[in-house]
């Protein structure tokens, strides 16, 4: 049986989760090519905002096939991590659109739950798992997993056909609710976004 190949994934996160990249990281091994950006890749004292994301998208993002997005209770407020999601899923003249995968950490309020709330996921995450086309989202949301097996077929999935699933896959994958409760590291829900 031939082996099946390393994928480059850059994985996007909220730092207080950096435990779960940490895991993640080490259970994949040798099946993943980590792209992601580590704390000391990138002098940012001097730098402005729009130079660090064209670095990050320019240095790391721009070799990966797929963007894992590892969503813990808060991941949803950083626009960092939705910025991250933004420039995976953009094609330009120097990157190529990767696959998009988010996967609940076990701290997440909906993690192991058969559904979750959208609006404790990154934005555009969340709107490429809603707006579905005629193969299905473009993104999916699985729940922690510490099956490397099982989490190498997701990755696999996101390069060899992101969009498409089968009925296996979507039946695997934790689906959206609509409820709206309030993040549990805040006093405060989630902003409402204006419907498009």
């Amino acid at each position: 049986m031939p082996e099946a190949p390393r994928h480059k994934v850059f994985i996007s996160f909220h730092h207080e989760d950096q435990q779960y990249k940490d895991e993640f990281v080490q259970m994949m091994g040798d099946d993943i090519v980590d792209e992601s950006v580590d704390d000391g890749d990138i002098d940012d004292e001097n730098l402005r905002t729009e130079t660090i994301r064209q670095k990050i998208r320019d240095d790391f993002i721009r070799d990966a096939t797929v963007t894992v997005v590892l969503i813990g209770p808060c991941t949803w407020q950083r626009k960092h991590v939705d910025w991250e999601i933004g420039s995976s899923l953009r094609k330009t003249e120097k990157n190529s659109r990767c696959g998009l995968l988010g996967i609940l950490l076990p701290n997440h309020p909906d993690y192991e739950e058969k559904k979750y709330n959208s609006r404790l996921v990154p934005p555009k995450l969340a709107d490429n798992v809603s707006n579905a086309s005629a193969d299905g989202p473009y993104a999916i949301v699985y729940n922690w997993s510490t099956d490397s097996s099982r989490v190498r077929g997701w990755i696999h999935n996101r390069v060899r056909a992101p969009g498409r699933y089968s009925a296996q896959q979507r039946s695997s994958a934790v689906q959206e609710k609509q409820i709206r409760p309030l993040c549990p590291r805040l006093a405060i829900g989630p902003p409402i976004r204006k419907p498009t």
